[in-house]
């Protein structure tokens, strides 16, 4: 088990300096936090943990700089495409489209069509939302009876 990955300043750490009356064994070499000695140890130990994290640091950042070069797309898939946006904003005009509804659709949540859709934040209404021209092949399916 790794004990620390950096050097933690005397004055903020209660194990040091004899405030706890804590200390670290070392089973293998027979050392203690407690020796002049052991503290030595002790603090080699945590500063090659802390070297070790900050190249593995710079190497993410290394890895990170160079797909943004190639040109990869970084971090979560946006959760609808543009087209799906579109076909969204044309569903909102149709009378019996709800907001619960098209998220059903496209697998998303209401939130989601939310941040999509910023103007549906504005209006309570989805109503509002005027779409030069909805195509008759997006309709919506007529919702399932709940009380069957």
């Amino acid at each position: 088990m790794r004990a620390q990955r950096g050097v933690v300043s005397p004055h903020r750490h209660p194990y040091q300096r004899g405030r706890c009356p804590a200390n670290v064994r070392f089973f293998d070499t027979h050392r203690t936090t407690t020796t002049p000695g052991g503290r030595l140890v002790f603090h080699v130990f945590a500063a090659l943990a802390e070297f070790i994290r900050e190249l593995i640091i710079e190497d993410t950042n290394e890895g990170l700089a160079a797909a943004r070069a190639r040109g990869q797309q970084l971090g979560r898939p946006p959760a609808m495409t543009a087209e799906q946006i579109r076909h969204a904003r044309a569903l909102l005009t149709q009378p019996d489209a709800t907001i619960v509804s098209i998220a059903r659709l496209f697998g998303v949540s209401r939130s989601t069509i939310y941040k999509y859709i910023p103007e549906l934040k504005t209006g309570s209404d989805h109503q509002a939302i005027e779409v030069p021209t909805a195509r008759p092949e997006l309709q919506l399916a007529p919702a399932e009876d709940p009380i069957k």
